[in-house]
């Protein structure tokens, strides 16, 4: 497709706000989403910290989880 002009292109032929709405939703979506993997992964991390600690005696436990975590 052909623009007359960069007016024309954010205006999308009158189907801007559909179609700019629907790429700001999906940009909120899909950082929204890398946010829960990061806290879900961390929350793992630290159950699995306490796992180890657990069936070691709670020795060595913290540097172990501090080279995953980095």
């Amino acid at each position: 497709m052909q623009w007359e002009s960069w007016s024309a292109f954010w205006q999308m032929g009158g189907a801007a706000p559909f179609v700019w709405g629907s790429y700001g939703i999906t940009a909120l979506l899909v950082v929204g989403e890398l946010i829960m993997v990061m806290r879900r992964r961390k929350d793992a991390l630290r159950r699995l910290l306490r796992l180890r600690r657990a069936k070691a005696g709670g020795s060595g436990g913290r540097r172990a989880f501090e080279e995953i975590v980095e």
